[in-house]
Protein backbone atom coordinates (compact mmCIF):
# COMPACT_ATOMS: atom_id res chain seq x y z
CA UNK A 1 0.00 0.00 0.00
CA UNK A 2 1.28 3.08 -1.32
CA UNK A 3 1.85 6.43 1.34
CA UNK A 4 2.18 9.87 0.51
CA UNK A 5 6.15 10.76 0.71
CA UNK A 6 7.92 14.35 0.52
CA UNK A 7 10.39 13.56 -2.25
CA UNK A 8 9.01 11.88 -4.63
CA UNK A 9 5.59 12.40 -3.41
CA UNK A 10 4.81 8.75 -2.91
CA UNK A 11 6.53 5.65 -0.75
CA UNK A 12 5.83 2.60 0.48
CA UNK A 13 5.82 1.72 3.32
CA UNK A 14 8.42 -0.71 5.00
CA UNK A 15 11.00 -0.56 8.06
CA UNK A 16 14.77 -1.53 7.17
CA UNK A 17 15.49 -4.54 9.87
CA UNK A 18 18.65 -5.42 10.95
CA UNK A 19 17.73 -8.64 8.88
CA UNK A 20 17.58 -6.75 5.95
CA UNK A 21 20.77 -5.29 6.07
CA UNK A 22 22.26 -8.55 6.96
CA UNK A 23 20.80 -10.33 4.02
CA UNK A 24 21.66 -7.43 2.01
CA UNK A 25 25.56 -7.40 2.88
CA UNK A 26 25.47 -11.00 2.70
CA UNK A 27 23.84 -11.07 -0.98
CA UNK A 28 26.76 -7.69 -1.58
CA UNK A 29 29.26 -9.97 -1.04
CA UNK A 30 27.47 -13.03 -2.83
CA UNK A 31 27.83 -11.12 -6.22
CA UNK A 32 31.32 -9.75 -5.14
CA UNK A 33 32.36 -13.40 -5.82
CA UNK A 34 30.16 -13.98 -8.56
CA UNK A 35 32.09 -11.06 -10.96
CA UNK A 36 35.83 -12.43 -9.01
CA UNK A 37 34.89 -16.15 -10.51
CA UNK A 38 33.35 -14.51 -13.66
CA UNK A 39 30.28 -16.08 -13.26
CA UNK A 40 28.02 -13.50 -14.08
CA UNK A 41 27.49 -14.75 -17.37
CA UNK A 42 26.67 -18.34 -17.45
CA UNK A 43 27.63 -20.87 -20.72
CA UNK A 44 25.01 -21.38 -23.40
CA UNK A 45 23.65 -24.73 -21.98
CA UNK A 46 23.49 -23.43 -18.32
CA UNK A 47 21.74 -20.37 -19.58
CA UNK A 48 19.09 -22.06 -21.69
CA UNK A 49 18.70 -24.76 -18.59
CA UNK A 50 18.19 -21.69 -16.17
CA UNK A 51 15.85 -19.88 -18.40
CA UNK A 52 13.76 -22.83 -18.91
CA UNK A 53 13.59 -23.45 -14.77
CA UNK A 54 12.72 -20.22 -14.60
CA UNK A 55 9.35 -20.50 -17.07
CA UNK A 56 8.58 -23.73 -15.40
CA UNK A 57 8.42 -22.97 -11.82
CA UNK A 58 6.75 -19.80 -12.33
CA UNK A 59 3.81 -20.86 -14.68
CA UNK A 60 3.74 -23.67 -11.98
CA UNK A 61 3.09 -21.64 -9.47
CA UNK A 62 0.00 -20.57 -11.36
CA UNK A 63 -1.31 -24.10 -11.92
CA UNK A 64 0.81 -24.66 -15.30
CA UNK A 65 1.48 -28.16 -15.64
CA UNK A 66 4.51 -28.53 -18.24
CA UNK A 67 7.54 -30.31 -17.06
CA UNK A 68 10.74 -28.87 -18.08
CA UNK A 69 11.00 -31.65 -20.37
CA UNK A 70 7.94 -30.41 -22.24
CA UNK A 71 9.30 -27.15 -22.18
CA UNK A 72 12.28 -27.69 -23.81
CA UNK A 73 10.32 -29.51 -25.95
CA UNK A 74 8.45 -26.43 -26.86
CA UNK A 75 11.96 -24.61 -27.68
CA UNK A 76 13.10 -27.10 -29.90
CA UNK A 77 9.35 -27.12 -32.09
CA UNK A 78 8.65 -30.75 -31.08
CA UNK A 79 4.91 -31.64 -30.52
CA UNK A 80 3.51 -31.51 -26.68
CA UNK A 81 0.74 -33.29 -25.69
CA UNK A 82 -0.93 -31.16 -23.08
CA UNK A 83 -3.69 -28.90 -22.37
CA UNK A 84 -3.39 -26.00 -24.94
CA UNK A 85 -3.99 -22.73 -22.04
CA UNK A 86 -0.73 -24.81 -20.90
CA UNK A 87 1.21 -24.61 -23.89
CA UNK A 88 -0.35 -20.83 -24.64
CA UNK A 89 1.09 -20.08 -21.67
CA UNK A 90 4.68 -21.43 -22.05
CA UNK A 91 4.97 -20.14 -25.81
CA UNK A 92 3.85 -16.48 -24.24
CA UNK A 93 6.88 -16.90 -21.70
CA UNK A 94 9.20 -18.25 -24.18
CA UNK A 95 8.96 -15.12 -26.41
CA UNK A 96 8.99 -12.74 -23.13
CA UNK A 97 11.74 -13.94 -21.59
CA UNK A 98 13.76 -14.14 -24.78
CA UNK A 99 12.90 -10.07 -25.51
CA UNK A 100 13.65 -9.72 -21.53
CA UNK A 101 16.98 -7.17 -22.65
CA UNK A 102 14.44 -4.97 -24.77
CA UNK A 103 12.63 -4.13 -21.75
CA UNK A 104 13.33 -1.00 -19.51
CA UNK A 105 12.19 -1.55 -16.12
CA UNK A 106 11.34 2.43 -15.22
CA UNK A 107 8.61 1.90 -18.15
CA UNK A 108 5.17 1.33 -17.68
CA UNK A 109 4.55 0.95 -21.70
CA UNK A 110 7.18 -2.03 -21.56
CA UNK A 111 5.39 -3.44 -18.71
CA UNK A 112 2.02 -3.36 -20.27
CA UNK A 113 3.61 -4.48 -23.50
CA UNK A 114 5.67 -7.53 -21.09
CA UNK A 115 1.66 -8.23 -20.10
CA UNK A 116 0.76 -8.74 -23.66
CA UNK A 117 2.86 -11.21 -24.87
CA UNK A 118 2.66 -12.82 -20.99
CA UNK A 119 -0.90 -13.32 -21.65
CA UNK A 120 -1.55 -13.14 -25.42
CA UNK A 121 -4.68 -15.68 -26.41
CA UNK A 122 -5.39 -16.04 -22.76
CA UNK A 123 -7.18 -13.03 -21.43
CA UNK A 124 -8.95 -10.39 -23.47
CA UNK A 125 -7.34 -7.59 -21.70
CA UNK A 126 -3.48 -8.72 -21.93
CA UNK A 127 -1.67 -5.47 -21.80
CA UNK A 128 -3.98 -3.31 -20.11
CA UNK A 129 -4.43 -1.76 -16.54
CA UNK A 130 -7.98 -3.46 -15.08
CA UNK A 131 -10.48 -0.87 -14.67
CA UNK A 132 -12.95 -3.20 -12.58
CA UNK A 133 -12.81 -4.21 -8.83
CA UNK A 134 -11.04 -7.64 -8.42
CA UNK A 135 -10.38 -10.34 -5.12
CA UNK A 136 -7.92 -13.46 -4.69
CA UNK A 137 -9.86 -16.35 -3.51
CA UNK A 138 -7.54 -19.24 -1.70
CA UNK A 139 -10.44 -21.83 -1.56
CA UNK A 140 -13.43 -20.51 0.10
CA UNK A 141 -11.71 -17.16 0.98
CA UNK A 142 -11.04 -13.70 -0.46
CA UNK A 143 -6.97 -13.84 0.52
CA UNK A 144 -6.58 -10.02 -0.83
CA UNK A 145 -8.71 -7.53 -2.13
CA UNK A 146 -6.82 -5.57 -4.42
CA UNK A 147 -7.02 -1.94 -4.29
CA UNK A 148 -10.41 -0.66 -6.66
CA UNK A 149 -10.55 -0.19 -10.55
CA UNK A 150 -10.17 3.19 -10.65
CA UNK A 151 -7.06 3.13 -8.44
CA UNK A 152 -4.91 1.45 -10.25
CA UNK A 153 -3.64 3.74 -12.97
CA UNK A 154 -2.36 5.98 -9.66
CA UNK A 155 -0.76 3.28 -8.03
CA UNK A 156 0.99 1.73 -10.67
CA UNK A 157 2.57 5.27 -11.17
CA UNK A 158 3.05 5.67 -7.92
CA UNK A 159 5.17 2.65 -7.74
CA UNK A 160 7.19 3.29 -10.41
CA UNK A 161 7.81 6.66 -9.60
CA UNK A 162 9.71 5.09 -6.47
CA UNK A 163 11.22 3.02 -8.07
CA UNK A 164 12.70 5.45 -10.80
CA UNK A 165 13.61 8.32 -8.28
CA UNK A 166 13.88 6.92 -4.59
CA UNK A 167 17.63 6.47 -3.81
CA UNK A 168 17.22 2.63 -1.73
CA UNK A 169 19.27 0.40 -2.46
CA UNK A 170 18.35 -1.58 -6.27
CA UNK A 171 17.97 -5.07 -4.14
CA UNK A 172 15.15 -3.85 -1.77
CA UNK A 173 13.55 -1.56 -4.66
CA UNK A 174 13.28 -4.46 -6.73
CA UNK A 175 11.75 -6.38 -3.48
CA UNK A 176 9.52 -3.51 -2.46
CA UNK A 177 8.70 -2.86 -6.22
CA UNK A 178 7.35 -6.79 -6.42
CA UNK A 179 4.85 -6.74 -3.15
CA UNK A 180 3.30 -3.71 -4.48
CA UNK A 181 2.99 -4.76 -7.93
CA UNK A 182 0.89 -8.11 -6.62
CA UNK A 183 -0.93 -5.55 -3.85
CA UNK A 184 -1.90 -3.12 -6.40
CA UNK A 185 -3.08 -6.18 -8.89
CA UNK A 186 -2.94 -4.45 -12.24
CA UNK A 187 -4.00 -6.75 -14.44
CA UNK A 188 -6.95 -8.68 -14.17
CA UNK A 189 -4.77 -12.19 -14.63
CA UNK A 190 -1.09 -13.02 -14.97
CA UNK A 191 0.32 -10.48 -12.14
CA UNK A 192 2.05 -13.09 -9.94
CA UNK A 193 4.14 -14.37 -13.46
CA UNK A 194 5.00 -10.43 -14.00
CA UNK A 195 5.82 -9.47 -10.71
CA UNK A 196 8.55 -12.08 -10.78
CA UNK A 197 9.64 -11.62 -14.08
CA UNK A 198 10.17 -7.46 -14.05
CA UNK A 199 12.18 -8.11 -10.14
CA UNK A 200 14.22 -10.03 -12.39
CA UNK A 201 14.54 -7.71 -14.98
CA UNK A 202 14.89 -4.87 -12.16
CA UNK A 203 17.81 -6.56 -10.57
CA UNK A 204 19.59 -7.61 -14.16
CA UNK A 205 19.95 -4.14 -15.42
CA UNK A 206 23.04 -3.47 -12.57
CA UNK A 207 23.84 -7.19 -12.05
CA UNK A 208 23.75 -9.41 -15.06
CA UNK A 209 23.86 -12.62 -13.10
CA UNK A 210 20.30 -12.23 -12.55
CA UNK A 211 19.48 -12.57 -15.74
CA UNK A 212 19.73 -16.48 -15.93
CA UNK A 213 19.11 -16.76 -11.96
CA UNK A 214 16.25 -18.68 -11.29
CA UNK A 215 14.56 -17.31 -8.67
CA UNK A 216 10.80 -18.34 -9.75
CA UNK A 217 12.78 -22.16 -9.04
CA UNK A 218 13.51 -21.30 -5.25
CA UNK A 219 10.04 -19.18 -4.95
CA UNK A 220 8.11 -22.51 -6.15
CA UNK A 221 10.40 -24.72 -3.64
CA UNK A 222 8.70 -21.86 -0.66
CA UNK A 223 5.68 -21.42 -2.38
CA UNK A 224 3.51 -21.44 1.29
CA UNK A 225 6.67 -19.22 2.39
CA UNK A 226 6.04 -16.85 -0.58
CA UNK A 227 2.07 -16.58 -0.40
CA UNK A 228 2.71 -16.43 3.90
CA UNK A 229 5.08 -13.49 3.32
CA UNK A 230 2.49 -11.73 0.98
CA UNK A 231 0.13 -11.76 3.43
CA UNK A 232 1.73 -10.80 6.35
CA UNK A 233 2.72 -7.75 4.19
CA UNK A 234 -0.66 -7.24 3.67
CA UNK A 235 -2.09 -7.62 7.43
CA UNK A 236 0.71 -5.23 8.38
CA UNK A 237 0.47 -2.97 5.95
CA UNK A 238 3.89 -2.92 5.37
CA UNK A 239 6.60 -4.50 2.73
CA UNK A 240 8.98 -5.51 5.05
CA UNK A 241 8.05 -9.23 5.36
CA UNK A 242 7.67 -9.56 1.51
CA UNK A 243 11.53 -7.94 1.58
CA UNK A 244 12.97 -10.02 4.13
CA UNK A 245 11.56 -13.59 2.14
CA UNK A 246 12.69 -12.27 -1.38
CA UNK A 247 15.78 -11.54 -0.31
CA UNK A 248 16.31 -14.75 1.23
CA UNK A 249 15.62 -16.20 -2.06
CA UNK A 250 17.98 -14.07 -3.64
CA UNK A 251 20.75 -14.80 -1.14
CA UNK A 252 20.14 -18.71 -1.35
CA UNK A 253 19.93 -18.54 -5.17
CA UNK A 254 23.67 -17.19 -5.70
CA UNK A 255 24.75 -19.23 -2.71
CA UNK A 256 23.59 -22.28 -4.86
CA UNK A 257 25.50 -20.87 -8.43
CA UNK A 258 28.67 -20.34 -6.37
CA UNK A 259 28.67 -24.16 -4.93
CA UNK A 260 26.81 -25.86 -8.40
CA UNK A 261 28.48 -23.55 -11.38
CA UNK A 262 32.13 -22.94 -10.44
CA UNK A 263 34.04 -23.99 -13.31
CA UNK A 264 37.42 -23.17 -15.10
CA UNK A 265 36.99 -20.89 -17.59
CA UNK A 266 37.45 -21.87 -21.72
CA UNK A 267 39.15 -19.71 -24.21
CA UNK A 268 35.89 -18.65 -25.73
CA UNK A 269 34.51 -17.99 -21.85
CA UNK A 270 37.27 -15.14 -21.43
CA UNK A 271 37.09 -13.74 -24.29
CA UNK A 272 32.90 -13.82 -24.88
CA UNK A 273 33.17 -12.08 -20.94
CA UNK A 274 36.01 -9.56 -22.13
CA UNK A 275 33.80 -8.43 -25.09
CA UNK A 276 30.92 -7.70 -23.01
CA UNK A 277 33.09 -4.66 -21.25
CA UNK A 278 35.17 -3.38 -24.05
CA UNK A 279 33.32 -4.62 -27.37
CA UNK A 280 33.67 -0.85 -29.01
CA UNK A 281 37.23 -0.11 -27.61
CA UNK A 282 40.82 -0.75 -28.64
CA UNK A 283 42.43 -2.94 -25.96
CA UNK A 284 46.25 -4.28 -24.91
CA UNK A 285 46.90 -7.62 -23.29
CA UNK A 286 47.63 -5.89 -20.46
CA UNK A 287 43.87 -5.06 -20.14
CA UNK A 288 42.96 -8.18 -20.84
CA UNK A 289 45.07 -9.84 -17.77
CA UNK A 290 43.74 -7.09 -15.78
CA UNK A 291 40.76 -8.98 -16.37
CA UNK A 292 41.45 -12.47 -15.75
CA UNK A 293 44.12 -11.97 -13.09
CA UNK A 294 44.08 -15.85 -12.83
CA UNK A 295 45.93 -16.97 -16.08
CA UNK A 296 49.34 -16.20 -16.68
CA UNK A 297 50.61 -14.00 -19.85
CA UNK A 298 51.31 -16.69 -22.08
CA UNK A 299 47.96 -17.98 -21.81
CA UNK A 300 46.13 -14.10 -22.47
CA UNK A 301 48.83 -14.36 -25.46
CA UNK A 302 47.20 -17.79 -26.20
CA UNK A 303 43.90 -16.31 -25.70
CA UNK A 304 44.36 -13.56 -28.16
CA UNK A 305 45.57 -15.20 -31.15
CA UNK A 306 42.44 -17.86 -31.33
CA UNK A 307 40.39 -14.50 -31.02
CA UNK A 308 42.37 -13.34 -34.07
CA UNK A 309 42.40 -16.66 -36.00
CA UNK A 310 38.70 -16.94 -35.60
CA UNK A 311 38.06 -13.56 -36.84
CA UNK A 312 36.55 -12.48 -33.23
CA UNK A 313 39.58 -9.79 -32.63
CA UNK A 314 41.48 -7.34 -35.17
CA UNK A 315 45.05 -7.19 -34.42
CA UNK A 316 47.23 -4.32 -35.04
CA UNK A 317 50.57 -2.80 -34.21
CA UNK A 318 53.65 -4.88 -33.22
CA UNK A 319 55.41 -6.27 -30.15
CA UNK A 320 54.44 -3.63 -27.27
CA UNK A 321 52.63 -1.37 -29.54
CA UNK A 322 50.23 -4.22 -30.14
CA UNK A 323 46.68 -3.64 -29.60
CA UNK A 324 43.18 -5.47 -30.38
CA UNK A 325 39.73 -4.43 -30.92
CA UNK A 326 36.39 -6.76 -31.42
CA UNK A 327 34.65 -7.26 -34.86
Amino acid sequence: MIVSYDTIKVKPPYQITNNIVNLVAAISEKLGAVSALHLQKQPTRLRKENRIKTIQSSLEIEGNTLTEAQITALINNERVLAPEKDIQEVRNAIAVYEQLRSFSPNSIADMKKAHKMLMSGLIASAGKLRTKNVGIVKGSKVAHLAPSGHMVNGLVNDVFAYLKKDKETLLIKSCVFHYEFEFIHPFMDGNGRMGRLWQTLILMQQYPVFEFLPLEYLIKESQSQYYEALSTSDNTGSATPFIEYMLSVIFHALEALLHTQNRSLSVEDRIMLFKDNHESMSFTRKDYLQAFKEISAPTASRDLKWAVANGILLKSGDKRLTEYRFL
